[in-house]
């Protein structure tokens, strides 16, 4: 695909592209706007059986450079969801984040008992954290009061195909794994932020949404106003050795294992690469007990196999990826 029409070419969270193989399912429908508006989000709510809330504006470069778009639309469109919800009596599973937990310094972070640790104002890079651990707050309030049912989930790093469009990354706004292997295919730098000694656990997508098959099922009420990590920490890796564990792997890929040049792994000061509202958290591991206990569940894929998957998955679905 010539660069010309890369514009125009955005397959990606979000994008139409992903319903495609749904959209002649006769129990299947959906509805184009925005959380926002009111008479839409009523209709819908009225429609359904259960809210299943995922949206949210999320992404460190978003955040760092658009502060208040991001308080706005993730307080006040989740605030929308949740007082239709209340009103209609309807059941609500809600998506929160690991960034809640910020700079806890537990080794594992625990849903019931971790302490939620945010920095200083100036770093801007805390305001999805504090914004998510808010509607964690009101959702609980809204349970716990009898106003609603809810299950609050706190994914950890999930990884796998159709994470982020390559276009994003191209722009530098996507998440770690996408960027770094669009960085592959354009044969530019890698770019580890600080040294990429930042430690995340990894989690690949078939597992998270098994997890979150369990929660819709909810059999006996398990779940019922319950806060449940979903993640992966067999799975824990630094940025750094992520890096060089997809360069491999790109490397070892049949198309791509001939090439005569591959991306040099750099490092970078985070007020470079962010800004100065930027700051990071060096360790994040979910302890997943209340998974196991009220699930049953249990991550299977491990850390190569993850990023091998969602690696050649990139690599089949853009194939023309434009190099420049």
């Amino acid at each position: 695909m010539p660069a010309s029409t890369w514009g125009a070419w955005r397959p990606s969270t979000g994008s139409m592209t992903n319903i495609d193989g749904m959209k002649t399912n006769p129990r299947f429908t959906y509805t184009l706007d925005t959380i926002m508006n009111c008479p839409v989000m009523a209709e819908l709510v009225d429609r359904c059986d259960m809210i299943y809330h995922l949206a949210a504006a999320v992404g460190v470069r978003l955040i760092v450079e658009s502060p208040v778009r991001t308080i706005s639309t993730n307080i006040r469109g989740t605030e929308i969801c949740l007082d239709m919800a209340a009103k209609k009596g309807k059941k609500v599973v809600i998506a929160s984040t690991s960034e809640v937990y910020g700079a806890c310094p537990d080794p594992e972070f625990k849903e019931d008992e971790s302490f939620l640790v945010v920095g200083p104002i100036q770093k801007e890079r805390w305001i999805y954290s504090c914004c998510k651990q808010l509607l964690d707050r009101v959702i609980y309030a809204y349970g716990t009061r009898g106003h609603l049912e809810f299950t609050l989930f706190r994914p950890f790093n999930w990884v796998g195909p159709r994470l982020d469009s390559l276009f994003a990354a191209k722009e530098g706004s996507s998440r770690v794994v996408t960027q770094f292997i669009a960085e592959l295919l354009l044969k530019k730098p890698i770019t580890l932020v600080d040294g990429g000694l930042q430690k995340r656990c990894f989690t690949y997508v078939d597992d998270g949404i098994e997890a979150l098959v369990k929660i819709l099922e909810n059999r006996g009420d398990a779940c019922k106003n319950q806060i449940i990590n979903i993640g992966n920490p067999g799975n824990e890796c630094s940025v750094k050795d992520l890096a060089n564990l997809l360069k491999r792997l790109f490397m070892e890929h049949p198309e791509h294992r001939r090439d005569k040049t591959y991306s040099e792994i750099v490092e970078v000061p985070s007020e470079t690469y962010y800004g100065r509202g930027y700051q990071d958290i060096y360790t994040r591991k979910p302890s997943i007990e209340k998974a196991r206990r009220l699930l049953g569940w249990e991550p299977k894929v491990g850390m190569e196999e993850s990023m091998k998957r969602t690696l050649y998955s990139f690599l089949e679905e853009n194939r023309d990826f434009p190099a420049a």
